[in-house]
């Protein structure tokens, strides 16, 4: 196996807590019941013909486009008007940072890692949630669906940030939280951690490296002198 020098994780239920908790809080907000927010996603996409979601990551529409589809389609749905317009700020509500997980990328960057942030985001959230956690500390290079027009599971974005961090794909470990982005990476020979409880998956993380593991950078020594 290629030593591995890189470490590139997903953002939302990675970095984050699990984005079911995020939809809970939309649903609570607005009043809507249980399934109706993915069944109106999958309707409005059929009625233009698209995933709608695919086309708000990959910055195709723009979020108040989204919206107006999607809102349009719970009304519709539950026969009274929404207004969706504060959206993303009941989302953000749900979302809180994966401390855990944070703790140990930082001590992966430390150790010498190159590191990469790999998601599929929406164009008009990228200053909310970079101020979620500390994305320019802990990332060498950030690859965001919304700004290349891709997304995961295409095998081209994989490249990309293999590309920008200067390394193959076998010299990469990978965490997401949705299998299907773990088969995408390891069908171009990532290794692939999948996230389904933080500790399970730190714990993977480490094995990995501990087995694999060749940082190419000199872990960070502080030389200051004390007093």
């Amino acid at each position: 196996m290629t030593a591995i020098t890189t470490v590139i994780s997903d953002y939302g239920g990675v970095l984050t807590s699990p984005l079911a908790g995020a939809f809970v809080k939309v649903n609570e907000r607005h009043g809507i019941p249980g399934s109706a927010l993915g069944s109106a996603l999958a309707a409005a996409g059929e009625r233009i013909g698209k995933n709608l979601l695919w086309e708000l990551e990959c910055g195709r529409i723009a979020e108040t486009e989204f919206l107006a589809l999607l809102g349009a389609q719970l009304s519709a749905d539950l026969g009274r008007e929404l207004d969706l317009s504060a959206f993303s700020e009941h989302y953000f509500e749900g979302l809180l940072p994966n401390v855990p997980m944070l703790d140990e990328l930082a001590a992966v960057r430390r150790a010498g890692y190159r590191m990469g942030l790999l998601t599929n985001n929406v164009l008009e959230w990228g200053p909310r949630w970079r101020r979620t956690v500390p994305v320019d500390e802990l990332f060498d290079e950030v690859v965001d669906s919304a700004h290349v027009g891709m997304r995961k599971p295409d095998a081209a974005i994989y490249a990309l940030m293999c590309e920008r961090l200067a390394v193959t794909p076998q010299e990469c470990v990978f965490v997401d939280d949705f299998a299907h982005n773990c088969d995408a990476a390891r069908a171009i020979e990532m290794t692939a951690v999948w996230l389904q409880d933080t500790p399970t998956a730190v714990a993977e993380l480490r094995a990995v490296l501990a087995e694999h593991g060749a940082p190419p950078r000199a872990p960070r020594v502080d030389r200051r002198v004390p007093g």
